[in-house]
């Protein structure tokens, strides 16, 4: 059985977020696989890196459990709002928190680290008022590059894949519904997908280019 993991960044339980989140979990289950839920808002954790890699600050039991989730996962999906152009502070402090170096990533005297969280897929799902054309030009997709290079790849995991959902704030009902379809089909396709861990990978390992403008893949 395919195992998910849901990172949900959004607090407010009556978000978009939320829904989009219940949506996914709720198809990617029917299509044979599991998925788990966690709520970022409902974790207790000081979001701050207070000295770097310098010294080591000691995880909350909450980042423990989440650190134990990813680690069992076989595909970690992130869902947020963006805001001023990239995630909240809620997604970044866990991202800073946990994906520290000798766990998420190793240097081993190449230029480029190791990957230790290889062997996981991950899809980032992420709502912003901005439309399409706005996160190419002005935005230069800087979420695919932020979150999708610079975090989740540069962490091993692969495929990275994205799906954005733009004009969220002049959104009207029927648009909202057909986004949610968009998300229910996304999930099944993934449940149907995703790599168990055990599964060897196929090699070469062939990196996805990285889109501008963000789409269904």
């Amino acid at each position: 059985m395919r195992n998910a993991l849901l990172l949900l960044g959004n607090p407010d339980p009556r978000s978009f977020n939320a829904e989009l989140a219940r949506s996914y979990a709720q198809s990617f289950t029917a299509a044979g696989g599991s998925a788990t839920t966690i709520d970022l808002g409902q974790l207790n954790f000081d979001l701050v890196l207070r000295r770097g890699f310098r010294e080591p600050q000691p995880l909350e039991p909450d980042l423990e459990k989440v650190r134990q989730a990813i680690e069992a996962a076989d595909h970690v999906v992130w869902l947020f709002p963006i805001y001023w152009g990239s995630p909240p502070a809620l997604v970044r402090g866990l991202v800073d928190r946990v994906f520290l170096p000798n766990w998420a990533f190793r240097y081993n005297g190449g230029a480029l680290p190791e990957g230790l969280l290889r062997g996981r897929s991950a899809r980032v799902i992420a709502t912003m008022d901005s439309p399409a054309w706005w996160y190419a030009l002005a935005h230069r997709g800087a979420l695919h590059a932020t979150m999708g290079t610079g975090t989740l790849r540069f962490s091993g995991f692969s495929p990275v894949r994205f799906s954005l959902v733009h004009g969220v704030r002049e959104m009207e009902a029927a648009a909202r519904n057909k986004q949610i379809e968009r998300i229910r089909n996304v999930a099944a396709k993934d449940a149907r997908s995703a790599r168990p861990r055990g599964a060897p990978l196929a090699l070469p390992v062939r990196e996805e280019p990285r889109e501008l403008v963000a789409h269904e893949q």
